[in-house]
């Protein structure tokens, strides 16, 4: 058990007892850019009903709801992928039992990159956002985050996605009522350092974004890749999942039908939540 550096939220620190108390194994729920911890309440009542203890914890300094989100986009403004990856390290730290692990987008690299210091007894990584070493740049996927990388001054700031925008990157693959419905749902505000951090990955030695995905304690790893998904298509995750396979445990690849980068939260969503439940049910 560790002491987080900065206090965790009160409803994470409940939810770490909650885990505790239970004697189930934790299944901590990471998200990425744009969303919210609320984007995995749905996932969190299945894993619950199959037996784990669900963990929801956010970003540091996350807002409670997508409203006081959008009318406080500054408290998103400059978290780096270390300052993130120690926050859910020091959640995990509080756990008296190794969690699974499961993250979309930015939420799958820090997946990643908390199993590659031995934190998880399963991972899942969905739609993962790239680390040092992937080297695919699909036109779809520059822009997809080109609201953020096209001015160097979002480095600072915490971005909201037009509708327009989150249709092309999240919701490609449903239909315009959908991702509108999903837009007003769920979307909010981004910091931009991350996109930048990632970006720049594979010109910086010394970037956070990287991954130890040799670390024997690595433990067992599902990449899930949506057919559809303009933010991160399928080669940039074949590359993670090449990467990933050089590990010693068992490293899987799926790809999800007709989906794009809302996989998570759209209407399809129990598929992928089914297929995330199957692979760690076998594992812990």
């Amino acid at each position: 058990m560790t002491e987080s550096v900065h206090p965790l939220p009160v409803g994470t620190e409940q939810q770490i007892a909650a885990a505790n108390a239970s004697g189930r194994t934790p299944v901590v729920f990471i998200h990425g850019l744009w969303l919210l911890p609320s984007s995995w309440d749905r996932w969190a009542e299945v894993f619950e009903a199959a037996g784990y203890a669900p963990l929801t914890p956010g970003w540091p300094d996350d807002p409670e709801t997508v409203e006081e989100a959008n009318a406080h986009p500054e408290v998103f403004a400059d978290k780096t992928i270390t300052q993130v990856a120690d926050h859910y390290a020091d959640v995990i730290g509080k756990l008296e039992r190794k969690p699974a692990v499961i993250g979309h987008s930015f939420g799958g690299l820090l997946t990643q990159i908390l199993a590659g210091r031995g934190l998880s007894a399963a991972s899942v990584a969905i739609d993962a956002a790239p680390f040092r070493g992937v080297l695919p740049l699909p036109i779809s996927a520059l822009r997809s985050a080109a609201p953020v990388l096209g001015n160097p001054a979002n480095r600072h700031r915490a971005v909201p996605l037009t509708y327009d925008q989150f249709r092309f990157a999240f919701a490609n693959a449903v239909t315009e009522d959908e991702a509108r419905q999903l837009y007003d749902t769920y979307a909010v505000p981004a910091p931009g350092a991350p996109l930048f951090q990632a970006a720049a990955a594979n010109l910086n030695p010394w970037t956070e974004a990287k991954v130890d995905s040799t670390n024997p304690e690595r433990g067992p790893m599902l990449i899930v890749s949506g057919e559809r998904d303009h933010t991160v298509p399928r080669a940039i995750s074949e590359a993670t999942f090449d990467k990933q396979k050089r590990n010693e445990g068992v490293t899987e690849f799926v790809e999800i039908p007709n989906r794009g980068h809302a996989l998570t939260i759209d209407s399809g969503w129990r598929e992928v939540a089914d297929t995330a439940l199957t692979f760690v049910k076998r594992f812990v």
